[in-house]
């Protein structure tokens, strides 16, 4: 089967919108190509640097939550980058070949940066910059054809195609495939303050949060800002809550939430009712689902857990550096 490469940096504890914008969409993945789902340890560091001591203990509750929510292990190639060291040699060798203004170009990388500037992180390192040469690095080593992203990494698989025919070219072999881009669906799931939802914000829901406490958040979530009473028309399209609806609610939910806000004949509490049964309803199947997972691991750390398939991205990488050292002369 064609090869699907995709990773998840383990820099806290999962929330919905990693769930609905990644994990879900891997599980239909890992049912129709050969999948290799891997922890981007190293690629935390390009932003999180300055403290490593939960990258561990994150990188274990997040492969359990992977499992929990339908990853299997014996279907996908589940492993940790770090372990992996043909993935920082094929970094090495790329970083020769890839012109600054590559880089620097990424828009995500602007946008990074400017960011977390408001925080007082300044981002002005090499490993921030290169990040998008080590994903390529972590694609190309296994021959994936397809990388699932949202429409805003397309810059970043453009960069590795471009790489790719850059490396070729210079060693006139055709080592590397071009990946192409696998549009996942990712629905758009705002923070309960109507921003981006990101711990940084602390406007998220969380996978673990204890119920009573996503009530709270829900019933306490902005919505339209120009519906004031309940007496004022919504517009649902303007809504974050309705966000949440075109996920959760089904389609008879969904009519009679528009003709109830567009005609103020529901309140907005009326609203986040609806939506609080399903959110619920999800949130604790997962949760009991990863009681399940924890116990059935307890007494194994992460690489005994996934001691097989780590091995087995290990031999691959490390048959396809063969060819490449081959192709360097090396």
């Amino acid at each position: 089967m064609d090869i699907v490469v995709s990773g998840m940096r383990p820099t806290g504890r999962l929330h919905i919108g990693h769930y609905f914008g990644a994990i879900r969409n891997w599980v239909k993945l890992q049912e129709q190509y050969d999948c290799y789902f891997f922890v981007a340890d190293w690629h935390a560091l390009t932003t999180h640097f300055e403290d490593t001591s939960h990258i561990k203990e994150n990188s274990r509750e997040m492969v359990l939550d992977w499992l929990a929510s339908g990853i299997n292990i014996d279907k996908a190639v589940i492993f940790i980058q770090s372990l992996n060291p043909y993935h920082s040699e094929l970094f090495l060798l790329l970083s020769m070949i890839t012109p600054i203004s590559w880089l620097e170009r990424c828009p995500t990388y602007k946008e990074i940066k400017q960011e977390m500037s408001k925080d007082g992180k300044d981002l002005s390192n090499y490993g921030f910059l290169g990040y998008p040469v080590l994903m390529t690095s972590d694609i190309i080593l296994y021959d994936a054809k397809y990388v699932p992203v949202g429409i805003d990494q397309l810059p970043h698989i453009e960069l590795s195609r471009e790489l790719v025919r850059r490396f070729n070219f210079y060693f006139g072999e055709d080592l590397f495939f071009e990946p192409e881009a696998y549009i996942t669906e990712s629905p758009k799931i705002p923070g309960i303050d109507g921003r981006k939802m990101s711990k940084s914000y602390n406007n998220a829901i969380w996978l673990h949060d204890d119920l009573k406490d996503v009530e709270k958040k829900i019933l306490t979530m902005m919505t339209d800002t120009n519906r004031k009473r309940r007496v004022d028309p919504g517009d649902p399209e303007k809504c974050p809550v309705f966000d949440y609806h075109k996920i959760f609610s089904i389609e008879e939910e969904k009519r009679f939430i528009i003709e109830g806000c567009t005609g103020a004949k529901i309140g907005c509490i009326d609203c986040k009712r609806i939506l609080l049964s399903h959110l619920i309803d999800f949130l604790s199947s997962f949760q009991e689902k990863r009681v399940l997972i924890t116990d059935s691991y307890r007494d194994k750390d992460l690489y005994e857990i996934l001691e097989n398939a780590q091995n087995k991205a290990l031999n691959k990488a490390k048959s396809k550096m063969k060819k490449i050292r081959e192709a360097l002369k090396f």
